[in-house]
């Protein structure tokens, strides 16, 4: 197969790029929501690129589009080439003395509220040509964002191993049990200490599946013989935190996820125990795509703003 480039045979980068989000998301339909462009467009552009190369690079089904062994091959290179092109972007816009190109970044709902702010703002002090994009999600949606290219950077609650991710641990963070504060008692503050047990009895206010802390939860109930018992299944750490406080039950959520709250004050918070429940929190980056001179910027950003607003154990 000659992939010369010639006056018959130029590859467009749009093309190129339109065609490889097409092969990882594995559906023209997907790639058009992503890269948010019609979807009569994207198919258009990737078939030019089949006719210009005279190959066809997908095979259309019913249920997606699946790379040929042709398009295996040139999702291969091209991946590369368009890694290669945001270098050269990042060197040019190294010459003018900053760093520029795309990050798109993925949080827990429970560290989006404490860390966005700070992180935009040592972003756009240090790289103010470049662009940051952030993104609340749950960790499972997060990791498949990754593999797919929609995130470049995701915080990950309990990340699954996988080979088309790198994870990069760090600091855990440990779940508490949050009520409504009684009154008279000291806002924030751990008041004691509660068995795992014991809280399987309370009504919780509990994330909806596959959220990683309801996983967690449940499996570390039924490792002790018991599972939680239901009030609500909320998603969102806010709503979640409005209905505590309101009466309708308990919560299990980090300190963090608190004390960064709109009103902290109306909750009390308790140290579980037999087991603790520790969440194992993580940097993740995908393993197919070497990160970008910004990227890797922003991975330090990230460690040093966490090291810098979130609260410790």
């Amino acid at each position: 197969m000659d992939w010369k480039v010639s006056p018959r045979n130029d590859m467009d980068l749009k093309q190129l790029a339109y065609f490889v989000r097409v092969a990882e998301l594995g559906s023209f339909t997907r790639a058009a929501i992503a890269l948010d462009v019609a979807q009569p467009a994207l198919s258009r552009q990737v078939r030019l690129l089949e006719v210009e190369l005279r190959q066809s690079l997908l095979a259309r089904n019913g249920r997606g589009a699946i790379p040929t062994e042709a398009g295996k091959l040139l999702l291969a290179h091209g991946r590369g080439i368009l890694h290669q092109v945001e270098r050269a972007r990042e060197e040019l816009g190294r010459v003018r003395g900053s760093l520029a190109g795309r990050v798109a970044v993925g949080l827990p709902s429970s560290l989006a509220r404490v860390l966005t702010v700070p992180l935009t703002r040592a972003f756009r002090q240090q790289m103010p040509d470049a662009t940051i994009s952030i993104s609340e999600g749950l960790s499972v949606a997060m990791q498949e964002s990754l593999v797919n290219g929609r995130l470049d950077i995701a915080v990950l609650y309990n990340a699954q191993p996988s080979i088309e991710i790198e994870i990069s641990p760090l600091p855990d963070e440990e779940l508490l049990l949050v009520q409504s504060r009684p009154p008279g008692s000291q806002p924030v503050r751990a008041l004691g200490s509660i068995a795992l047990k014991a809280v399987s009895l309370l009504p919780l206010v509990i994330p909806s599946r596959p959220n990683a802390i309801r996983m967690q939860i449940e499996s570390e109930m039924a490792n002790i013989g018991c599972r939680p018992k239901i009030a609500l299944e909320i998603d969102g750490v806010s709503a979640i935190l409005d209905l505590v406080a309101d009466g309708a039950g308990s919560a299990i959520l980090s300190r963090n996820a608190v004390a960064n709250s709109v009103r902290p004050a109306l909750f009390s918070m308790r140290t579980i125990l037999e087991p603790v429940l520790r969440c194992k929190v993580s940097l993740a980056t995908s393993s197919l795509r070497p990160g970008t001179l910004t990227q890797q910027t922003t991975l330090t950003l990230i460690r040093q703003t966490l090291e810098r607003v979130v609260k410790p154990v």
